[in-house]
């Protein structure tokens, strides 16, 4: 009997079963990701399914390869195992980002989910794991935001009206002296009415409930993902750019790692040199308190990474050997998207 294909590929606990020369079979993230573990950088752990299975998925009229299902399920088994947390779980919920990466970069083009694996219950789990509900409210509304306009077809817009009445009622009613507040200064009653407003837009738009199971909620970001390879968008995109011969985007499922938990948190992006003339310098800009969204949507300023020098001393000494372990390997210059989780 013919040794069925392998669909997807497991990164973490120091080790992978990719590497950089995949490149067309795991996208670049997925290879880049299995690279940056096998050399032993600090990456999140997870798995990629590889780009066959989206051409697969488009040949066979959307349905998915026989044994891609139990392959997710044991990989999913293995993730749990390697971060000592359980998808779903009530007390210490495991959460993942679905992330989208083709052998070709096409920034903006496809889609990318964050925080799942949140439903009503492993929301006070984070809440109680992190003692921070505040912050577990927030990536509960994320999530519901990313995952209702990305999987099911919700109008972003319409997220964003809610939120910004709800902004917009607080300014009018308890800041009157204070200026327009942002989004950090919503508190955790707001969040929970947030929430609750955004389920009946949810139930409005699609007809059914917020999906409260977590391998439910996996397989529609994954199916999602998929499908933005094939929106307008991406196929002018790559019609546009001359991007032919790819086979599709794999889909990377990774541990989250959250920016927004605290001003001792963040997100950037940097360089291992200054792009703009090539001189050896580190070079980035964060935003503290944020996810990797925020600061493609630009809603706050960031900081310069040579503010965290002096903020944050012994992360910046992380980064900058980090940088020099991707120079020597790469022999070029990187950049880096990166997370900081409280310090």
């Amino acid at each position: 009997m013919a040794k069925r294909k392998k669909f997807v590929y497991f990164f973490g606990g120091g080790k992978a079963e990719g590497k950089a020369s995949m490149r067309e079979l795991l996208g670049g993230k997925g290879a880049g990701l299995a690279e940056m573990t096998n050399i032993g950088l600090p990456v999140p752990a997870g798995f990629t399914i590889t780009t066959e299975v989206c051409d697969l998925y488009f040949k066979n009229n959307r349905k998915y390869p026989p044994g891609l299902k139990e392959e997710v399920e044991k990989n999913l088994k293995k993730l749990e195992k390697v971060v000592g947390k359980r998808l779903g779980d009530p007390e210490n919920p495991l959460l993942v980002s679905v992330r989208s990466g083709a052998a070709r970069s096409m920034p903006g083009m496809m889609e990318t989910i964050l925080n799942l694996g949140l439903n009503d219950e492993s929301v006070e789990g984070l809440a109680a794991k992190t003692n921070n509900r505040r912050f577990a409210l927030d990536a509960y509304r994320r999530f519901i935001t990313m995952y209702g306009s990305t999987a099911m077809g919700v109008p972003r817009e319409r997220f964003e009206e809610e939120f910004d009445d709800i902004k917009e009622r607080r300014t009018r009613v308890r800041l009157k002296k204070a200026g327009k507040i942002v989004d950090t200064d919503v508190n955790e009653e707001e969040l929970e009415e947030l929430i609750e407003r955004y389920k009946q837009l949810y139930r409005a738009h699609t007809g059914e409930d917020f999906p409260q199971d977590p391998l439910k909620q996996l397989w529609g970001a994954i199916r999602a993902v998929f499908e933005s390879w094939m929106s307008d968008k991406a196929v002018t995109y790559r019609k546009v750019e001359g991007i032919t011969g790819l086979k599709g985007t794999a889909v990377n499922i990774m541990q989250m790692v959250f920016g927004n938990m605290g001003d001792n948190s963040g997100t950037g992006v940097c360089f291992t040199r200054d792009p703009n003339t090539g001189e050896n310098v580190f070079y980035g800009d964060i935003l503290m308190n944020a996810q990797g969204e925020d600061v493609v949507a630009g809603i706050r300023t960031p900081i310069h990474l040579s503010d965290l020098k002096e903020r944050m001393p012994k992360v910046y000494r992380q980064l900058v050997d980090v940088r020099k372990k991707l120079e020597r390997h790469y022999r070029d210059m990187q950049d880096i998207e990166f997370t900081i989780e409280e310090g």
